[in-house]
This record gives structure tokens, C-alpha cells and sequence, in this order.
């Protein structure tokens, strides 16, 4: 990985918007981790995904309401991943280690692994945030263009109309190919993999073997190929879609900025780490609770970027203190009102990455 360094001598916003923050929890006499909401919500999300799974494997269905329930599970699992599992990862969730541990394990039942996302999302996402050559939460070409810097194909002047379909097979290919990748290969991307213990080698094995028996054996043995098949697409098709939308509208929309980086050389970045996250995140729909709720506060991302050990049932509160602090320190606070909002600024983007490069030959024509 290219060595990134950014201009943190002038950090006193960050300084500054911590203590406040510290301040809120300290004055408010509460803990940065979860409370009642968040494990009020596990209870009933992750009680939700076992009924609706045993519905389907031990009651014979009609085709069209068992295909209505591996959507609702799909779209279930995706909330799993943005509130249980997103927070426990970041240890968040709970004062308690081995809480966190243990439901950052949620990661594994819904098919991937725990242990290469913590890198991923982390460390690699969370501090080199939309930097071309690092972030691999952009690292998608040549199958989608994200940021201007990344080499265009012609198949990417379609790519707003195919984006939908490439999101709905993502968890597919997430927990099939890019898992299997990291591990046999040993690298996140550009970025060498964490040495997996003898631990970490059993955890990845097993959980996957779990997760083919429990979503595909089992379902073939009961359904049939066919319509297990069919099932398990739709399932994929709504968890996929949604967890993809998600993430892209918090860095990859209109008011959102990129870096680039040679991976042969130093990059210094010309701002704090801190101003960095802002320009490079949007929050959305942030006065949508009902939003909130079922993606877990991430509709708060800058909240969760430069605060990612605070739990996200926090981030509408301490987000007043975001935005009086970037107001008074002159920092832009990205966001869109909506989530459709967010969503067509994302797919204006897309379209936008599409276009063919102007040549710098034909800049200085038109020029002319």
C-alpha cells in the first residue's frame, strides 16, 4: 500500500468538535456504546430473520409468499448488517469485548467474514475514505467507474442503467469470490491482509461451511434445486441492492470529494484527517427515523466516520454538534434531505463517471 499521510498539524477542529462531544456523554451520564434501543432492535431483527428462515423450511409455501419472505429476510439481513454487526465490529456496540466479538460474528452467519471486513471497513475505508488506489469500497472497475481518476471503458457509458442489477449480485459475489480472494491471495485490494491466526483459519471455514449447509443444502433438500435457486436469488437480489445503496450514498454522490493516489509513491493529503472525512461523506434523510432505524444510523455518516467507536443509537444527537462546529470552523457538512434525494444525486453521479474522458489535446481544441 502507497504511504498516506495527511496535514494534521492544524487539527483543531477535531480537538475541539471531541471534547464536546465528550462532553454530551459526560453531561448526559451515558455510555458511547449501545443502550435499550440498540438491543431492543437485535431482539427484534434478529428474531424477525429466524422466523421468517424456519417458515420457510418447515412450512410448504405457495411460490409467490415464500418469495416474499426471502425478500423481507434479504432486506432483514441487510438491517442485521447495518445495526448489529456494523456496530459490534467497531466495538460500539457494547462496553463488554467479547459481546462485540461475539456479534461482530453476525458478519459470518449471513455468509461473510468478520475478520477481513474489520480490515476492509475499519481501517483501509475508514481512514483513506474515497482514496483511489486504497478505499476498496471504490475499487470497482473496470465493471463500474466511481471516481474520475479510474480508467474508463466504454461499457461504463451504460453504467447508470446496469448499476442496479451489478448492486443485487454484490453480497453474492462478496461472499463466494472476494472472501475466498482475500484469503488465498492475502490482500484487502492494495493493502496486505492481517495475519490470520489458527483461530481466524477455523472461524472462516467453519462459518462458511455453516452458511452452505443452512442456505443451500438444507433448502435444496426441501425446496428442490429449482425453486431454491430461485429463493435464494431474490434473498441475495434485496440484501445485495440495499446494503450497496446504503454505503454508495454516503461517498458517492454530488457534494462528495476524491483523492487519488500513484501507487508507486507518497501521497500527503493537503488537509487534516478529520476535514478529510467530511469532504469525502454525506449524511442523507437524517430526519427519517424510520430510515435510521433500519440501517442502523449509517443515514449519519459523517457522525460515524469520525466518531466510529460511538454507537450509531448517538449519532442523531451528536450530529447538532457536528454541524455547529463545522458552521463555526467554516467545514462543509454534506447531506440530502432525503433518501430519494441521495439516491438520484448517486445515480447523476454514475451517469456523470460514464462519459468518456476529455483528452487533455482535446480541452486545449476546444480552448482554441
Amino acid at each position: 500500500m502507497a504511504k498516506i499521510t495527511f496535514d494534521n498539524r492544524n487539527n483543531q477542529f477535531y480537538q475541539s468538535l471531541k471534547v464536546s462531544v465528550d462532553q454530551y456523554f459526560e453531561t448526559n451520564n451515558i455510555k458511547k456504546t449501545g443502550d435499550w434501543r440498540l438491543y431492543i432492535k437485535t431482539l427484534a431483527l434478529v428474531s424477525a430473520a429466524v422466523l421468517m428462515y424456519c417458515s420457510l423450511v418447515f412450512f410448504k409455501m405457495n411460490v409467490l409468499p415464500a418469495l416474499l419472505t426471502c425478500a423481507l429476510l434479504g432486506f432483514t439481513f441487510a438491517s442485521i448488517g447495518f445495526s448489529v454487526m456494523h456496530d459490534a465490529n467497531h466495538g460500539s456496540y457494547s462496553t463488554k469485548p467479547w459481546l462485540n466479538d461475539m456479534l461482530g460474528l453476525s458478519a459470518n452467519a449471513l455468509g461473510a467474514s468478520s475478520f477481513f471486513w474489520k480490515q476492509k471497513h475499519n481501517i483501509i475505508h475508514h481512514t483513506y475514505t474515497n482514496v483511489d488506489g486504497i478505499d476498496d469500497d471504490i475499487a470497482k472497475s473496470p465493471i463500474i467507474r466511481q471516481c474520475e481518476t479510474q480508467k474508463w471503458v466504454p461499457a461504463h457509458k451504460i453504467q447508470h442503467l446496469y448499476l442496479a442489477p451489478i448492486y443485487a449480485l454484490s453480497s453474492i459475489f462478496w461472499i463466494f469470490i472476494m472472501d475466498f480472494t482475500k484469503y488465498f491471495t492475502r490482500k484487502i485490494y492494495t493493502t496486505d491482509a492481517w495475519k490470520m491466526t489458527l483461530k481466524n483459519h477455523i472461524i472462516f471455514w467453519t462459518t462458511k461451511a455453516i452458511y452452505l449447509s443452512f442456505y443451500i443444502i438444507i433448502p435444496i433438500m426441501i425446496w428442490g434445486f429449482g425453486a431454491w435457486l430461485l429463493g435464494f436469488f431474490v434473498l441475495h437480489a434485496v440484501m445485495g441492492l440495499t446494503l450497496s445503496l446504503v454505503f454508495q450514498l454516503a461517498h458517492v454522490v454530488e457534494n462528495t470529494e476524491f483523492e487519488n493516489v500513484a501507487l508507486d509513491e507518497t501521497k500527503h493529503i493537503e488537509t487534516a484527517w478529520a476535514e478529510h472525512e467530511l469532504k469525502t461523506t454525506s449524511n442523507f434523510a437524517m430526519g427519517n427515523k424510520l430510515v435510521s432505524w433500519f440501517v442502523g444510523g449509517l443515514n449519519y455518516q459523517i457522525e460515524h466516520h469520525l466518531f466510529p467507536r460511538v454507537s450509531h443509537v448517538h449519532y442523531p444527537a451528536i450530529s447538532k454538534i457536528v454541524m455547529e462546529k463545522c458552521a463555526e470552523y467554516n467545514l462543509p457538512y454534506n447531506k440530502y434531505d432525503t433518501m430519494t434525494a441521495a439516491l438520484v444525486s448517486h445515480f447523476k453521479v454514475m451517469k456523470m463517471l460514464g462519459k468518456k474522458p476529455v483528452t487533455v489535446a482535446q480541452q486545449r481544441a476546444q480552448a482554441a
